[in-house]
């Protein structure tokens, strides 16, 4: 076994400008991939940060709502109906909507998100929302997300300086009281959060009485499942029951399957295979090429095409540890860049890490057993 790895480093680095391209390459593969896979991972974590923060265990909504993007809502009597049932413990009405708000410095619009509730019990398991509950209870008070964009002011540095800030939100004058952090996603730039009774002076068009997400609290070991099956048959068909975690997956579902975002980033992961694959099959067919009489020297004193096969492959094993070394490196460095400038939580998972590795060592093991298929060729009798 010692005698053959050798075999394999010797041809690699014989042609060292061949192995630097060849490590390049599969270094691009690898960038690529992890952007790809990255950006992906970050669109279905950043959309669903509120879901997760979410003090509950069951959530109802509209049965026509497909995300956040587009939420139906329904009569909160319906929500309140939850209460019948013995293991529910308290129901709590959530309202969202987005709002156009102008940046205080420039007077540019921009879309927000802005999610309401009953500031005596706090659903969101945010940074900075416990402690500042009691002034959701003042008029036209808000509370502004931290991480959010750029684009709608220096509010975050002007609160953080002792300044009063205000800004125009749906024509409304209303006041920054305090900061949470949730973080930008896909769908919303920025988010505010308010009091309930906020949310109809700023969207005076809703209708009140109507929600857009009820949660709901269970008694200790109650069995969500359970309630979940109990609640789909005591409600009407109109509304979707569903757990915390498949409140979740609904939300990373639409934009997996119903947008075309995810397949975007799907198909560029596949197509960051395909290339590796290609550069690295070229690398090793070019040099069982050149090497094709000292192949066929091996095979005339006795070893075999598997021993051969062997060789590739190690070089391919090479390969690909090599070059996905300079490629995580240079996507760690991607990824900061990426997330200074979008906010979106583009970072390194160990999922990710070892799942493009071991994509690196099959597009190399693939492109070498595509290209080992040229000793075949390699008939001593032919060649001497």
């Amino acid at each position: 076994m010692s005698s053959k790895i050798p075999l394999a480093w010797l041809q690699l680095t014989r042609e060292k400008t061949r192995l630097i391209v060849a490590l390049a390459g599969i270094a691009f593969a690898d960038v690529l991939m992890f952007m790809q896979l990255g950006f992906r991972d970050a669109l279905y974590y950043s959309n669903v940060r509120m879901h997760s923060s979410l003090q509950g265990d069951i959530v109802l909504i509209n049965s026509q709502s497909n995300a956040v993007l587009a939420m139906k809502s329904f009569s909160q009597r319906r929500l309140y109906k939850a209460l019948d049932l013995p293991a529910v413990q308290s129901v709590h009405p959530i309202y969202l909507d987005y709002a156009s708000w102008k940046n205080p410095i420039t007077g540019r619009p921009r879309s927000i998100l802005t999610l309401a509730m009953n500031p005596e019990v706090n659903v969101f398991n945010l940074p900075g929302v416990k402690e500042n509950l009691d002034k959701l209870k003042l008029p036209d008070v808000v509370l502004y997300d931290r991480s959010s964009r750029t684009e709608y002011g220096p509010v975050v540095l002007n609160f953080e300086q002792g300044k009063s800030v205000t800004a125009e939100v749906r024509g409304r004058q209303i006041k920054v009281a305090g900061l949470f952090t949730l973080g930008a996603s896909f769908g919303a730039d920025g988010n505010l959060i308010t009091s309930d009774v906020n949310f109809f002076r700023i969207f005076s068009h809703r209708q009140r009485g109507l929600i857009d997400i009820g949660l709901i609290k269970l008694k200790p070991g109650a069995n969500a499942n359970l309630v979940v099956q109990q609640l789909r048959s005591y409600l009407p068909k109109e509304i979707n029951v569903l757990t915390k975690e498949e409140f979740i997956d609904f939300e990373r579902n639409y934009w997996a399957s119903s947008t075309a975002i995810g397949f975007i980033f799907t198909l560029g992961t596949i197509m960051g295979f395909v290339v590796g694959t290609v550069i690295v099959y070229q690398i090793l067919y070019s040099e069982v090429t050149e090497h094709l009489a000292e192949y066929a020297t091996l095979k005339a004193i006795g070893y075999t095409q598997n021993y051969l096969l062997f060789v590739i492959l190690q070089e391919a094993l090479i390969l690909a540890v090599l070059g996905y070394m300079p490629g995580w490196a240079f996507t760690m460095f991607l990824y900061k860049l990426a997330k200074d400038a979008t906010l979106l939580p583009v970072f390194m998972s160990l999922d990710r890490a070892i799942m493009v590795l071991v994509l690196t060592i099959l597009m190399c093991f693939i492109s070498g057993a595509i290209a080992v298929r040229k000793l075949e060729a390699a008939d001593p009798a032919d060649i001497f």
